[in-house]
């Protein structure tokens, strides 16, 4: 029992090293420095956060022509890229050349009021592009001081090598005999006596035993090598006393350390935390891509098989057909299999014992406030969009790769024709014919270039923001033409839907998510009164009731005539025929844009039909052109709740005059444009009355209105218009397949 006890014991032990030297090893891959692919050396902070050996970068810039300036004070040997070790070779620039090629650094002489030289551009590895490095080039980089710590903390556990090795010699190093706690730095024999040369002021550095545990004494600013103890909000960027009086940060927003340091170690804890968290996600999703893969490969290999089974019963004339075709299916098998292995990758890179954690992790040991400010804002970018790639995870391709079918039903001189059966291309969703109503009606087309599709599949979920969890698909399949009706959606929702075709060689991809806002409330049916008593030569009503035009006719011709005498009036009521007592409900419509005033709303119909009873021409004091206003607005004032509520519109616009005034030298300022329908919902039990883009669902005014008695949509009509009401769904489109058993998607 106790030799037991003591072998899972060890065998734990044995788990816990493996997982820490595993951990430790995928840190590796974040410290080696893009240019020499090799641990890194006094790295620098380039502006676009990459980090690259001081060493690699000035050998880069000497490689395209800039040179340093000699006479400049470097903060360490390894900045002064004119002279190298003797053992990459002397480079001794000429006195000629060391005025500043192409304006690396300042140099001295230099006239006050000339013209700047061009800044010095990098080719960052990792970018793939020219980063700007300023005029001062290096000079005005700052040094990762915290990424040297986290480096020399990495040799210490894996025990890298046991010699130190001097930091300036060119591979194979030398191993060090000298170190300098002024340069911070080791050194060969031959390197410390060409860095610290008779006559100068490094000539007084004291040598020193090597040794790999320098401690900088802190971030020094590149500008006046004063420490810093600030951050520049705006710039992003570490700055000290002096450069927070000077020009160049006026006006700028510049906070403590402390409170950067406090802000971004929040932020990247709350980053690490969240991968920490989700690691069971990342290794489901590692899962998902491993299974991808593995069904790649039986699917490349299944249509392989079915390819040759094919042109193994005509192989006399498909021989170069053949290997045609089986190094297609080769090509997109092994294009399939890179993608998802990349992906794969990626994934791996996010778990718990990968690089960039283990690296983060590391990070957040450090206590140096400015070192780790300067450190952690580049970590948590690439937190930032780990973690979106862990929330937005969507399989690079598809698991399965595409049917590779063979159409051998033409004659033997069809046969150097032969090609793949191509499955349909996504569809593209028709979005000026699809909506949501009573009924969501979906509409769509296949792309110009696209295989033939036979039947089409049709799936989608309701959304809730409310709760993170995601409900299944709903399906149905076998759509036979170019749109569908889905029945019976909730109110007030949100539904996504997408569509993918089949044919012979199988189903296509989907077509982009399409969503879609259901009415907040129940849709009301109803049609035109044309028994209200309005004039029928002023206002035609269609025959099926669901839309009416206004004719202005002579009296507008009388008004015209009276109009610099009086203010003049023709107004015309059209209800629709159904009456609300009870309940909340919605409809649309849409109006002319070229309409000159109409009025879109709901009232009491007693109130309506009293109103409107009065002579149909006549100067009415009720209504003042002037004070954007609708006829019901002063009795308003009196009541609670006034007896009708409407919307005007007028020429393509919406007025907004509920509230205040309208500005009659500035009357954009109150107006809105059309949208192509309007919605109405009518609340009855709280006397609420609300007007819809309904289009985007977007509020454009809400007001109370008196619900004692029947309530019932009104329209009016100030000269010249037209109106008509949004038809259902379920008629419109009643000829239309409909979803009725739904089905969950696999």
């Amino acid at each position: 029992m106790a030799d037991r006890d003591e072998l899972q014991a060890f065998t734990s032990i044995m788990d816990a090293l493996v997982r820490i030297s595993t951990s430790m090893k995928n840190m590796e891959r974040e410290l080696l420095c893009p240019v020499c692919n090799e641990m890194y050396k006094q790295p620098v902070i380039l502006p676009c956060k990459h980090n690259v050996c001081q060493v690699c970068a000035t050998e880069i810039l000497l490689q395209r022509g800039y040179m340093c300036d000699p006479n400049s004070e470097p903060n360490s040997p390894a900045s002064s890229p004119a002279t190298r070790s003797p053992r990459m070779g002397r480079r001794v620039v000429p006195k000629q050349e060391r005025l500043l090629k192409q304006g690396f650094g300042t140099y001295p002489g230099r006239k006050r009021g000339a013209s700047h030289p061009p800044a010095v551009l990098f080719p960052c590895p990792p970018c793939q592009c020219d980063v700007d490095l300023g005029e001062r080039g290096l000079g005005n980089l700052f040094r990762n001081l915290t990424l040297e710590r986290v480096v020399e903390r990495y040799r210490q556990t894996v025990n890298i090598s046991s010699a130190i090795m001097c930091q300036f010699c060119k591979p194979p190093q030398l191993e060090a005999t000298k170190g300098c706690t002024e340069c911070r730095a080791t050194f060969c024999n031959e390197c410390f006596k060409l860095y610290h040369p008779w006559g100068t002021q490094k000539a007084q550095h004291e040598p020193t035993p090597p040794t790999l545990t320098f401690k900088p004494k802190g971030l020094m600013c590149p500008d006046h090598k004063e420490e810093v103890l600030l951050y520049c909000k705006t710039c992003q960027r570490l700055v000290c006393q002096i450069c927070r009086v000077r020009r160049n940060h006026n006006g700028h927003k510049i906070t403590p350390i402390i409170s950067a340091y406090q802000a971004l170690r929040d932020k990247l804890n709350k980053s690490l935390s969240y991968i920490l968290g989700s690691q069971h996600i990342v290794q489901g999703q590692i899962s998902d891509l491993e299974e991808s893969m593995r069904q790649t490969e039986v699917s490349g290999a299944r249509a392989q098989e079915e390819v040759l089974q094919l042109i193994g019963a005509l192989r006399s004339a498909l021989e170069e057909k053949q290997a045609t075709l089986t190094r297609t299916i080769a090509e997109r098998q092994k294009d399939r299999h890179n993608v998802l292995e990349a992906q794969v990758w990626e994934r791996q890179a996010l778990l718990e014992n990968s690089g960039l954690v283990s690296y983060s992790q590391e990070v957040m040991k450090e206590t140096d406030q400015p070192c780790f400010v300067l450190v952690a804002k580049q970590i948590h970018e690439r937190m930032q969009r780990a973690i979106e790639g862990v929330q937005s995870f969507r399989p690079a391709a598809c698991a399965p790769l595409p049917p590779f079918k063979l159409d051998v039903s033409r004659e033997m001189k069809l046969l150097t024709d032969l090609h793949f059966v191509r499955a349909p291309d996504a569809p593209v969703i028709d979005t000026q014919r699809t909506y949501a109503y009573d009924h969501i009606f979906l509409s769509w087309r296949l792309p110009q270039d696209s295989a033939p599709a036979w039947h089409y599949t049709v799936e989608f979920r309701k959304t809730d923001p409310k709760h993170k969890g995601l409900k299944l698909w709903q399906r149905q399949e076998e759509i036979w033409g170019l749109s569908t009706v889905l029945k019976g959606p909730d109110t007030d929702s949100v539904y996504v839907l997408k569509v993918k075709g089949y044919n012979k060689a199988g189903y296509g991809e989907y077509s982009e998510d399409i969503y879609l806002h259901t009415p907040p409330a129940q849709v009301l049916n109803f049609f035109l009164d044309s028994s209200c008593g309005f004039p029928r030569d002023r206002l035609v009503v269609s025959k099926d009731r669901r839309a009416v035009r206004s004719v202005p006719g002579v009296p507008m011709l009388f008004a015209a005539e009276r109009l610099m005498t009086s203010c003049h009036v023709s107004m015309e009521l059209v209800l629709g025929d159904v009456a609300i007592t009870q309940g909340r409900y919605y409809w649309e419509c849409s109006v002319d844009p070229s309409s000159y005033v109409l009025k879109v709303g709901v009232g009491q119909e007693s109130k309506l039909q009293e109103l409107f009873q009065m002579p149909q021409d006549m100067v009415s004091p009720r209504y003042d052109p002037d004070s954007g206003h609708d006829s019901g607005a002063e009795d308003a004032t009196l009541d609670m709740s006034p007896a009708f509520a409407f919307l005007t519109i007028g020429m393509g616009k919406i007025l907004q005059s509920h509230g205040s005034l309208p500005n009659s030298r500035d009357p954009t300022g109150c107006t809105i444009p059309l949208p192509p329908r309007l919605g109405v919902c009518l609340d009855y039990e709280k006397g609420r009355v609300g007007f819809y883009d309904a289009v985007s669902h977007r509020s454009l005014w809400e007001g109370s209105v008196d619900c004692s008695g029947p309530v019932c949509p009104a329209f009016c009509f100030i000269g010249g218009g037209a109106l008509q009401l949004q038809e259902l769904v379920s008629i419109k489109h009643e000829r239309k397949v409909t979803i009725g058993g739904f089905t969950k998607a696999e």
